[in-house]
């Protein structure tokens, strides 16, 4: 199957590019010598790397992201982490969430906490490189989908005040309330991509009702067809027939959908079909 190549001049939705989203996501969990390479394969001539360690009552150590740039396009991706260790401390809600991007509601605290150590960096390199009037692009999987999609939520809400083209994010769980959730709706329309595949254990949660997801849901369902919504009642059949097809893998339903190898996989076979 022949893909297209990344097309440096998009600035709306594709399923192309949301595919290359999707692998530009996981460019943020290898190691520096890799992302480089691969940048300058896909077209970009400029990669700069973010990490920074830090103790918070999680279990992630570090905050990783890079970006990337050539003459009509930024990228910034934002690393994720395993789904084991994602998950105890997204089921924990005894820590308060603290205000989002210019006070703007609430977002988890390990989210902020996580963003923050790398956000004014991240932000001063692509304002730095963007001296071409380049598009400008978040995306991540995990954890790195929240981080990108609050990446993307300071980058308009805050200086400098600019919407990015495009938000994509990969199994990102509930990252915000309501009232930012409301704002980021209105503001990203059209601009934010958040892909769930089937029964991925990460985007259910945290629990609600404190935490929310942004819209613009991508699903997956357990055929590998892409749809633009799922009714609940379908869903929830969609889901059963998931769990049903791996009673013996060994790994659950839940934590398998949630790998980003398999959201390529469900990529490449729409585009196949298209």
């Amino acid at each position: 199957m022949a893909i297209p190549a990344l097309d440096h001049s998009t600035t709306g939705y594709s399923l192309p590019h949301a595919y290359w989203m999707a692998r530009a996501a996981g460019l943020a969990t290898l190691d520096r010598a890799a992302i480089e390479e691969e940048a300058r394969s896909w077209g970009f001539d400029e990669v700069r790397h973010f990490e920074s360690t830090h103790r918070m009552p999680f279990p992630i150590e570090d905050t990783q992201a890079y970006v990337m740039a050539g003459d009509r396009m930024i990228v910034a991706g934002f690393r994720g982490t395993e789904v084991l260790k994602i998950r105890d401390w997204l089921t924990d809600v005894s820590t308060p969430p603290v205000p989002g991007p210019a006070n703007k509601g609430f977002v988890h605290y390990g989210f902020h906490q996580a963003l923050q150590s790398v956000y004014p960096q991240v932000r001063d390199t692509i304002r730095e490189l963007g001296t071409g009037g380049q598009t400008v692009w978040f995306t991540g999987h995990s954890l790195g989908g929240a981080l990108a999609m609050l990446a993307g939520a300071r980058w308009y809400f805050e200086e400098p005040r600019l919407l990015p083209a495009g938000v994509y994010t990969f199994g990102q769980p509930r990252t915000c309330e309501r009232l930012l959730a409301g704002a980021h709706n209105a503001a990203f329309r059209d601009r934010c991509y958040r892909f769930v595949n089937n029964n991925d254990i990460v985007p259910q949660l945290p629990p609600e009702p404190v935490f929310t997801h942004v819209e613009a849901v991508r699903y997956f369902d357990a055929d590998g067809g892409l749809h633009e919504r799922m009714p609940f009642v379908a869903g929830l059949k969609d889901r059963a027939k998931g769990v049903g097809a791996d009673l013996f893998a060994p790994e659950t339903d839940a934590v398998k959908d949630h790998h980003l190898p398999n959201y390529l996989a469900a990529f490449e076979r729409n585009l196949a079909r298209a």
